[in-house]
């Protein structure tokens, strides 16, 4: 199963017994799934079954639901007499609050939602048609995110391969970047030290030596970067199959830009030699660019 992203744009129009309806459909990345409408009055009745089909089909995203009339709707209206009493008895409450405020016209009354309403409906083939209508959009707004999904997977893929490369082009370096500082710092230690120790201290020469290799170990132990580098990898090599495997992996792969970032960072935190630090920075950056794309993933 192919990954999805949460972006998508599907527009179709409809024949209904109402008249020619537009269904729109908009998504974009959110960390939760949340659904907005906005939909005719006349199809309020069946407004959370509208809902329910969405929710079905998309699990994460903001999905943006939009259906309009086209044109002129092609069904009688007639007047909803409870409705315009309603509104008469609120505007009779405002008017005895504020005696200011303008009486509602018959313009004004009529352009109230609920108002005017069909004169005649079958309320269930208008349901059915709708919502074979919106099924419809929906496999096209699905298409949509599986084809940006499938380039987002490519584009992180190919972060994948840059990070092997910079971890790839940094690792035959560390026995020598090691071995370096181990050098120069037991060649310090033994300036520094030697002399003082001798005058000072009980210890031979031999002994001295022999601790100050110890330390130099010690140290080289806290440079040592196998770990941060194999799980770096470990890492990558869960990425690219997450992106195999497909269905739901953005909020998996969030996880996992977390942890990658957490070992580059603690190489750039060990980092002894300019080698080190440009490939925790070139990490980072990398890294960076991958959960920007991740974030669009559902």
């Amino acid at each position: 199963m192919s990954v999805c992203s949460m972006t998508g744009f599907a527009y179709l129009q409809i024949p209904t017994p109402l008249g020619l309806l537009g269904i729109e459909l908009k998504s974009v990345n959110s960390r939760y799934l949340e659904v907005n409408q906005r939909i005719p009055e006349e199809l309020r009745f069946f407004e959370g079954d509208i809902r329910q089909a969405i929710t079905t089909r998309v699990t994460r995203g903001k999905v943006d639901c939009r259906m309009q009339w086209v044109g002129e709707p092609e069904f009688e209206q007639t007047l909803n007499t409870k409705a315009v009493e309603n509104l008469l008895k609120v505007q009779q409450e405002v008017l005895a609050v504020c005696a200011d405020a303008k009486v509602l016209t018959v313009s004004n009354i009529l352009q109230f939602p609920g108002v005017l309403k069909p004169a005649s409906i079958d309320e269930e083939a208008l349901k059915n048609t709708v919502l074979v209508g919106l099924q419809k959009t929906l496999e096209t707004l699905m298409e949509a995110r599986k084809r940006e999904g499938e380039a987002l997977a490519t584009v992180i893929s190919g972060y994948c391969d840059q990070i092997e490369s910079v971890v790839a082009e940094l690792a035959p370096k560390l026995p020598m970047i090691i071995e370096n500082i181990e050098s120069k710092l037991q060649d310090r230690l033994s300036e520094a030290l030697s002399n003082s120790l001798l005058e000072n201290s009980t210890l031979s020469n031999e002994e001295i030596t022999d601790r100050i290799r110890q330390e130099v170990t010690l140290y080289a132990i806290k440079l040592d970067v196998d770990e941060e580098v194999n799980r770096l990898l470990t890492h990558v090599k869960e990425v690219r199959r997450l992106l195999t495997d497909g269905n739901e992996v953005g909020k998996k792969l969030d996880f996992l830009m977390q942890e990658l970032n957490r070992e580059a960072n603690t190489l750039g935190s060990k980092a002894a030699a300019i080698e080190m630090t440009q490939t925790s920075l070139a990490l980072k950056v990398t890294i960076e660019k991958m959960r920007e794309q991740v974030q669009n993933l559902q």
